[in-house]
């Protein structure tokens, strides 16, 4: 039968581990609720009524609320996080491939990522995507 004192000897050191992060979030909550608690208690609070207008981008608000937003830019950042990803996948594959025995099993997977983008692409330039009208 294994000894009592060692399973409680290792368990309280596993255990330690977890305590030191719990202490670091602790103190991190607290540091962010005493930033929040000295902000509120030491700016000045005088609403006066320009103060209290909606206030976007310097232009008085005139009108109605309800404005027409271009779908396209969305679809651009869409886009450009697409090949975001992409490159930040090169990266790791880079250091991969160099290493022995993985040669072509990741290039083939590179090929295949490859062409799933290239295949969005394709859809995305089909769908007139890409043109700026």
């Amino acid at each position: 039968m294994p000894d009592t004192t060692v399973r409680t000897t290792v368990a309280a050191d596993y255990f330690l581990g977890y305590s030191a992060v719990g202490i670091i979030a602790v103190v991190g909550v607290l540091f962010v609720a005493v930033a929040f608690g000295a902000g509120r208690l030491l700016r000045p609070v005088v609403p006066t009524p320009e103060k209290l207008l909606t206030y976007e981008c310097g232009v008085d608000p005139v009108g109605e609320g309800w404005a027409h937003t271009q779908v396209r830019y969305y679809v651009y950042a869409f886009l450009y996080v697409v090949f975001a990803v992409d490159s930040i996948f090169l990266f790791p594959w880079a250091t991969v491939f160099a290493a022995p025995g993985y040669g072509g099993v990741t290039l083939v997977e590179m090929f295949v990522f490859l062409g799933f983008l290239a295949v969005g692409l394709l859809y995305a330039y089909k769908k007139g995507v890409l043109e700026w009208t």
